[in-house]
Order: C-alpha cells, then sequence, then structure tokens
C-alpha cells in the first residue's frame, strides 16, 4: 500500500481561519487575512474545534493518491459520498496477470495461503481466457460491420475487457485518486481509524491522517477514531477498551 499526498489547499489553516473569522467580523477579507498571525489562526483553529464550528473547514481540501489497495477496499472508501474519486478502469484497462492484494490472516496461515495464490491463478487463467475468446468473437463482428482489421480487433479488446472483467476478485489491486475536504476528513477518520475498521482501510485512513498532520498540524491535531475526536466511544459493547492508548496513539502520530 502507497498513500501519497498529492496537493491540497495553500495555507490550510489560515484559510480555514479567515472563512470563520468572516462569519464573526464586518471587516473586509484582505484585512481579516493580514491580521491572522500564525498564534492567532492556531488560536482561532482551537476555539472552532471546541465548539464544533466545523463549516469553515469545508474551504480546505486535500487530495491522495493511493495505490496497492484491493477493490475490497475501494468498495469502502467510495461508500464516504461528500468526495471525489477517480478509480482505475477495469473496463479500459487490461487485468491480464493482475496484481492481489492477501490479507495479513491468510498470509499468516501456510494452508490458507496455498489456496489463495491457487484460487488467484486460476481467476487469471480465466480471465485471459474469457478475454481472448471474446476479443476473437467481437473482431468478426467488427470486421463485419465495416471495420478493417487492425481496427476491429482494437474495438473488439476494448469490449472484450468490459465483460471478462466480471471474473474478477475483491482482492484485485487498483489505483485510486481522492479529493476530500477537511470535514469529510474528520468524518472519514472518525470511522475508518476505528480499531473496529477493516483492517486495509484503516491502515489507508492512518497514513492519510498522517500526512494530513504533516501539512495542517493545528487543523488535524485532534482527528482520529471517535473516541479521540469527541472523548468517548460509539461501540458500546463492541468497544475495543482501549480508548486512552488509542487516543494517546492518534495524539502522537
Amino acid at each position: 500500500m502507497k498513500v501519497t499526498l498529492l496537493t491540497y489547499t495553500p495555507e490550510p489553516e489560515k484559510t480555514i481561519a479567515t472563512a470563520a473569522k468572516l462569519c464573526y467580523s464586518a471587516s473586509d477579507i484582505g484585512s481579516l487575512r493580514e491580521g491572522l498571525t500564525p498564534e492567532k489562526t492556531e488560536s482561532f483553529i482551537d476555539m472552532l474545534a471546541s465548539i464544533g464550528h466545523e463549516s469553515p473547514m469545508e474551504h480546505v481540501s486535500f487530495t491522495f493518491g493511493i495505490e496497492g489497495i484491493s477493490r475490497a477496499c475501494t468498495h469502502q472508501l467510495v461508500r464516504h459520498r461528500i468526495a471525489s474519486y477517480s478509480q482505475k478502469s477495469q473496463r479500459y484497462v487490461n487485468e491480464d496477470g493482475f496484481e492481489y492484494i492477501t490479507p495479513p490472516a491468510i498470509s499468516a496461515v501456510p494452508e490458507a495461503k496455498a489456496e489463495f495464490d491457487r484460487q488467484m491463478s486460476s481467476l487469471v487463467d480465466s480471465y485471459h481466457k474469457i478475454a481472448e475468446i471474446l476479443t476473437c468473437e467481437h473482431t468478426k463482428d467488427f470486421m463485419n460491420d465495416g471495420s478493417d482489421e487492425a481496427e476491429a480487433v482494437k474495438k473488439a479488446k476494448k469490449k472484450a475487457y468490459e465483460d471478462a472483467r466480471f471474473v474478477l476478485p475483491n482482492a484485485c489491486e487498483t489505483k485510486i485518486v481522492v479529493t476530500m475536504n477537511v470535514r469529510s476528513l474528520f468524518n472519514f477518520f472518525k470511522h475508518r481509524c476505528c480499531s473496529r475498521a477493516q483492517w486495509e482501510i484503516k491502515a489507508v485512513a492512518d497514513e492519510m491522517l498522517r500526512l494530513c498532520k504533516q501539512a495542517a498540524p493545528n487543523v488535524f491535531k485532534n482527528a482520529g477514531p471517535s473516541c479521540v475526536m469527541t472523548g468517548r466511544c460509539p461501540e458500546g459493547k463492541m468497544s475495543c477498551g482501549k480508548q486512552k492508548e488509542v487516543t494517546d496513539h492518534y495524539k502522537s502520530l
């Protein structure tokens, strides 16, 4: 897994403080921004956090490139609706010989790992065979419709990929670009940094948070799972029971 912070709103903390301060001031925006020293900016962000005023956070966004994760992971990721996503297409990209993600629990058991690898190898073969068969059939159809052979093969391959992909597993490796504003990131971290989150998306969320803290430390200093951000665990009987350890970990991230 590789998470890269591709870009983010310039001067994120100052942008948030400017937007927030405008709500309480009759001054023009330029004057507000000029008067925001680093100390005043930090103080204003702390005040926003203390009163739960999160709408100014929406003016700042972060864009991440995420590689080496499974389709199972991105199925969870895209459920966070206030975000923008661009993912490698299995319809247009040939997945012949696709890479796949192996869960640690499977890797830890030799018998399970052997069976998992056997199934993946079988699916690689099936994808290749199905794509080949469909390419031949579609090539004939396109040539019958008047395309020359080279153009017919090109069109046929694209059409074959979109149906052959149905055999691909959740384990199939993928890449995705994700953009979220700060408020959406807070919500994402609340759910996905929790110890009850699925291991892969938790690893992605933890790395995204680490990168966010580097870029805007004051904004994200209290970010993390719900127990960190709100001081309480919403999981009830399913709580991990380690709130102090979890809080200490994310405060020092």
